[in-house]
């Protein structure tokens, strides 16, 4: 007998994979908001530099935390209660960051909004990774991408047209975050809990069903058969179990891959627009109607990786961004440290946009979520979110300071060096994923 071909029930796996991605449209308005709000900040609270950059890295603290307590969370009851709690916790530290009446209770209110986006950063991935067959696995993981562009380019349009409306812009740009986070609660409640995790936890007739949600009576079988194969002795789900040796050259990847996201020095240009182009002699709309060009370059080289991912490859991507990040920035820091005009560091910073939209920031995530096994992927996520949080308050903190003292040029010097370090560290250690099931990789990883 023959067996029948396996089959997708496309429609409803990106329909899951959509409503999961909201989680990045959460990410996406928390990141950007505050490039239009620290103009109207720095008037409101009297920042100087270290302010400045504590309050806009007090975000990435609370996604720290965040990330360890939705990676227990998930391995423990499921992708599915982290991905509610997270909703909630963003529309209710929304409404408090707009009503703050000084900068402590603010920082407490984005530190706790952090903590929210911080969850759904790692759930959301996770969570479509493992919903989504091999074969479209990239592009729906690089779905979580797009939303995290288009909640981007949506709240830089918001805040261009509130900042004309007074001092207190600030705190309706802020408000205004707990419209998606409600609509995000509402659709992650219709979703199913992920099969790989029902299949840990020894829920196979539930794992059943929403398989056979996804794909046709073969898929259900295959899937089962190669899940089940990697839980057999599988490790308890703790931290202390990641870092077995077996695991160490995923983790060391799954680490390294997310620093460097960060400390490639893009999110500098995402949250600084404004600090940038005043160094170039910009007015307050010039500078606010440069991150909405941001956010639609973002938005539309976004679609460009997603078209690619999967049939170009990670790898390939991954090291043309890199190496094309460490050029344009040589250039970018040289014009800045020559007096350019606004027109062609615009240029540069939307090139640099370009090529991070189409490498690291989707295929990052991508790579993070397929590279630990079944059995720890929660945990193992968790640590390599956290290490992109981490070092994405390092970048922002330090960025006010470096840009004060070196000049507004100075730092893109040297996130051009780490940007040819990890062109060489993705060149010897990264190794293609396109194409194979979770379990085929967590065989090919653990044993790299």
């Amino acid at each position: 007998m023959i067996d029948k071909p396996i089959q997708y029930n496309g429609g409803y796996v990106l329909g899951i994979s959509l409503i999961s991605a909201l989680g990045g449209y959460l990410f996406g308005f928390d990141f950007a908001v505050i490039s239009g709000a620290l103009p109207f900040l720095r008037a409101e609270f009297l920042l100087d530099v270290w302010w400045e950059g504590f309050l806009t890295g007090s975000l990435a603290l609370g996604c720290m935390l965040g990330c360890m307590v939705a990676g227990k969370m998930a391995d423990l009851y499921g992708r599915k209660p982290g991905l509610v709690l997270a909703a909630a916790i963003f529309a209710l530290s929304s409404i408090g960051m707009a009503l703050s009446g000084n900068l402590s209770v603010f920082i407490i209110m984005r530190f706790a909004a952090g903590i929210g986006v911080g969850m759904a950063s790692m759930l959301s991935p996770m969570y479509i990774a493992e919903v989504s067959p091999a074969e479209m696995r990239g592009r729906n993981v690089s779905i979580n991408q797009l939303t995290i562009v288009f909640g981007i380019l949506i709240t830089n349009l918001i805040n261009y047209m509130l900042a004309d409306t007074g001092p207190d812009a600030w705190r309706w740009m802020f408000g205004l975050g707990a419209v998606p986070a409600v609509l995000f609660l509402i659709g992650v409640i219709w979703l199913p809990e992920s099969p790989r995790w029902l299949m840990k936890a020894g829920q196979h007739e539930k794992a059943n069903r929403v398989l056979a949600k996804i794909g046709n009576e073969h898929f259900v079988e295959m899937t089962q058969a190669a899940i089940q194969k990697t839980l057999v002795a599988a490790p308890k789900a703790s931290y202390a179990d990641v870092f077995q040796k077996t695991v160490r050259p995923a983790l060391l990847v799954g680490i390294t891959l997310a620093v460097f996201q960060q400390l490639c020095g893009i999110n500098v240009v995402f949250n600084y627009t404004s600090t940038i182009f005043e160094s170039v002699g910009a007015d307050l709309d010039r500078q606010l109607f440069e991150t909405v060009a941001i956010g639609v370059v973002n938005l539309v080289f976004t679609l460009v990786a997603m078209w690619q991912v999967d049939k170009l490859g990670r790898r390939p991507l991954m090291l043309i961004g890199s190496l094309g990040l460490a050029v344009t920035y040589l250039v970018l820091a040289f014009v800045l440290q020559n007096g350019a005009s606004a027109g062609i560091v615009s240029l540069l910073v939307l090139a640099a946009i370009a090529l991070y939209a189409t490498s690291l920031a989707p295929v990052t995530w991508v790579l993070i979520t397929e590279i630990f096994p079944n059995s720890i992927r929660g945990v193992g996520i968790s640590i390599a979110t956290v290490s992109l949080w981490g070092a994405y308050f390092v970048l922002v903190f330090t960025f006010p300071v470096l840009a004060k003292t070196l000049g507004a040029y100075g730092p893109f010097y040297l996130y051009a060096a780490i940007c040819l370090l990890g062109f060489v560290f993705i060149k010897a250690k990264v190794t293609e994923t396109k194409g194979q099931t979770l379990e085929n990789l967590e065989e090919s990883y653990i044993k790299h």
